[in-house]
Protein backbone atom coordinates (compact mmCIF):
# COMPACT_ATOMS: atom_id res chain seq x y z
CA UNK A 1 0.00 0.00 0.00
CA UNK A 2 0.94 3.58 -0.84
CA UNK A 3 0.27 6.31 2.40
CA UNK A 4 -1.93 8.90 0.80
CA UNK A 5 -3.69 7.04 -1.88
CA UNK A 6 -6.66 5.22 -1.34
CA UNK A 7 -5.92 1.61 -0.59
CA UNK A 8 -8.46 0.02 -3.04
CA UNK A 9 -7.12 2.02 -6.19
CA UNK A 10 -5.03 0.51 -8.00
CA UNK A 11 -1.57 2.07 -8.94
CA UNK A 12 1.60 0.99 -11.03
CA UNK A 13 3.71 2.23 -8.51
CA UNK A 14 6.99 0.29 -9.83
CA UNK A 15 6.26 2.27 -13.41
CA UNK A 16 5.42 5.50 -12.09
CA UNK A 17 9.25 5.74 -10.43
CA UNK A 18 10.54 4.96 -13.76
CA UNK A 19 8.44 6.63 -16.50
CA UNK A 20 7.16 9.30 -14.10
CA UNK A 21 3.39 8.50 -14.63
CA UNK A 22 1.00 10.82 -12.58
CA UNK A 23 -0.84 9.41 -9.76
CA UNK A 24 -4.43 11.00 -10.88
CA UNK A 25 -5.75 11.25 -14.10
CA UNK A 26 -3.87 11.99 -17.43
CA UNK A 27 -2.14 15.21 -16.47
CA UNK A 28 0.59 15.46 -13.95
CA UNK A 29 -0.71 18.15 -10.82
CA UNK A 30 1.13 19.97 -8.70
CA UNK A 31 1.41 18.70 -4.87
CA UNK A 32 -1.80 20.50 -2.79
CA UNK A 33 1.02 21.41 -0.50
CA UNK A 34 2.47 23.40 -2.81
CA UNK A 35 -0.61 24.82 -4.09
CA UNK A 36 -2.23 25.82 -0.43
CA UNK A 37 0.77 25.25 1.79
CA UNK A 38 1.49 29.35 1.68
CA UNK A 39 -1.99 30.18 2.18
CA UNK A 40 -2.55 28.09 5.21
CA UNK A 41 0.65 28.88 6.24
CA UNK A 42 -0.26 32.59 6.76
CA UNK A 43 -3.56 31.66 7.53
CA UNK A 44 -2.48 29.91 10.68
CA UNK A 45 0.26 32.40 11.19
CA UNK A 46 -2.46 35.08 11.44
CA UNK A 47 -4.83 33.26 13.51
CA UNK A 48 -7.61 33.21 11.33
CA UNK A 49 -7.59 29.18 11.10
CA UNK A 50 -6.73 26.57 13.69
CA UNK A 51 -4.80 23.62 13.09
CA UNK A 52 -4.64 22.22 16.65
CA UNK A 53 -6.97 19.35 14.79
CA UNK A 54 -4.42 18.03 12.98
CA UNK A 55 -1.56 18.30 15.30
CA UNK A 56 -1.62 16.16 18.18
CA UNK A 57 2.03 15.93 19.15
CA UNK A 58 4.06 18.65 20.07
CA UNK A 59 7.43 18.61 20.23
CA UNK A 60 10.75 20.66 20.66
CA UNK A 61 12.42 21.20 17.33
CA UNK A 62 15.20 19.05 18.65
CA UNK A 63 13.38 16.15 19.09
CA UNK A 64 12.37 15.78 15.16
CA UNK A 65 13.49 12.29 14.87
CA UNK A 66 10.37 11.05 17.98
CA UNK A 67 7.55 13.25 15.98
CA UNK A 68 8.53 11.15 12.94
CA UNK A 69 8.53 7.80 14.68
CA UNK A 70 5.38 9.05 16.60
CA UNK A 71 3.77 9.65 12.80
CA UNK A 72 4.90 6.26 11.68
CA UNK A 73 3.56 4.28 14.20
CA UNK A 74 0.38 6.15 14.34
CA UNK A 75 0.83 7.36 17.93
CA UNK A 76 0.10 10.66 16.29
CA UNK A 77 -1.50 12.48 12.96
CA UNK A 78 0.71 15.01 12.92
CA UNK A 79 3.43 16.27 14.88
CA UNK A 80 4.08 20.18 15.52
CA UNK A 81 7.71 21.08 16.15
CA UNK A 82 8.56 24.66 17.88
CA UNK A 83 11.98 26.32 18.31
Amino acid sequence: MVRGMCASRKFPLRRSFSRRTPSSGSRPRACAARIFGTTLIDLVWNRKINPGKVFDLTLPLDQVAEGYRAMDTRRAIKALLHP
